[in-house]
């Protein structure tokens, strides 16, 4: 029997896809909410406006995924999805009322928020039969995540922060590009069958599946503060710009360890083992920087934790969803996970955490994030446990 040679994988293009997106992202999670404050806002305004980036998200992905399928080339909603980011965010360079501000950034986090999961979807339809080179390929965002981090905090040491757009716009620049120069691959993601949707909702209301998109809402919501406001936190600490990316630069480096060396670790330990690791880390990460802001060490080691917080919990969820939703009713969970971790978490995050902020201040918001994951935590030993959740 013979087998036709695999179509070889675009490595190159696939990966600047990758670097270009998050390498914007490294500019915008950081040091948004820095350049929001510089344009006047308060702290509440800041998690009004940063919760549409999450607030998108739960229907970002799906709404431009439909338009997607329905096309005769996907390929096109991915680069018009790109070519609205990069139209949006140019807006940014004109100083505007929060009205203006607000309707721009919905448009904006829209767009940023609809176009990788459809890319991650290009990607796999490359790789198929060969998994394996996806970390190699993926790990080239977080490698962009880095680069700029750290390149901005040292800029913004003698720059004023007011130039944040200019200096992100040749990145949506590169993304649109990007998109131009990728493609489907000669093997697209299938359609689940319809008789799948059944087993998928039966497998939805299964107490250790319920469980397990419980604890994901509340990590990501324990993630709010920082997500909202590390940087605005360590700066009202006495930290300078380029310490700050120092600091998002080092949780970084440690994700990108912990991705190339996952299957080494789920080869000695069990997924469920590897998510009560990385939600405890959570709450012991936001309980140092609450009460320990001052303190260099500390705060290197709280974020050296993002490797098992982030990157760690990440990579055990995956585990978990193929268990929970094996063969093609695994998009499906992926889209619940998307949208209801990282959407409706991270919503309640920025809000909740700003209005926390207001009241009590920025140590009492990390205070309390913390007890959110030990309260995921707890939650994961009884249902999650090794063996009960079958992962």
């Amino acid at each position: 029997m013979s087998s036709v040679p695999a179509a070889p994988v675009p490595a190159f293009r696939l990966s600047s896809f990758y670097f270009a997106y998050y390498a914007a992202l490294g500019a915008f999670n950081p040091y948004w909410g820095l350049f929001l404050k510089a344009r006047g806002m308060d702290v509440a305004t800041i998690s009004v406006l940063m919760s549409l980036w999450y607030a998108t998200r739960t229907v970002a992905p799906s709404a431009w995924g439909v338009l997607a399928a329905r096309a005769q080339r996907p390929v096109r909603w991915l680069r018009i999805g790109c070519a609205l980011t990069l139209a949006s965010f140019a807006v940014f360079v004109v100083r505007l009322d929060f009205a203006a501000l607000f309707a721009t950034m919905v448009v904006f986090c829209f767009a940023y928020n609809a176009v990788m999961p459809q890319f991650e979807a290009l990607t796999l339809s490359h790789l198929a039969g060969r998994p394996e080179r996806y970390g190699r390929i993926r790990v080239w965002g977080s490698i962009g995540f880095i680069a700029v981090v750290g390149a901005l905090g040292l800029v913004f040491d003698h720059v004023a922060i007011d130039w944040l757009p200019w200096l992100m716009l040749p990145l949506f620049a590169g993304l649109l590009a990007a998109a131009f120069a990728n493609d489907y691959g000669p093997a697209l993601v299938g359609r689940p069958a319809g008789d799948g949707e059944d087993g998928f909702w039966v497998r939805l209301r299964r107490p250790q599946v319920v469980a397990f998109f419980v604890v994901a809402l509340l990590v990501q919501l324990s993630f709010g503060p920082y997500n909202t406001f590390y940087s605005i936190y360590l700066d009202a600490h006495g930290y300078r710009a380029s310490s700050l990316g120092l600091f998002w630069m080092i949780g970084v480096l440690l994700e990108i360890a912990v991705f190339f060396l996952s299957a080494r670790f789920f080869a000695r330990w069990s997924a469920a083992a590897m998510l009560m690791a990385a939600v405890l880390a959570s709450g012991v990460r936001w309980t140092l920087t609450a009460l320990w802001p001052e303190s260099i060490a500390l705060m290197a080691f709280a974020q050296a934790l993002h490797a098992l917080s982030f990157a760690g919990f990440f990579a055990a969820s995956m585990q978990f969803l193929a268990v929970f939703f094996p063969g093609a009713m695994n998009g499906h969970g992926q889209g619940v996970f998307y949208g209801f971790s990282s959407g409706v978490g991270g919503v309640l995050g920025a809000l909740l955490s700003g209005q926390v902020w207001r009241l009590a201040g920025g140590e009492t918001a990390f205070l309390l994030a913390g007890g959110v994951a030990f309260a995921a935590a707890a939650i994961a030993a009884v249902w999650l446990r090794p063996g009960r959740a079958g992962a």
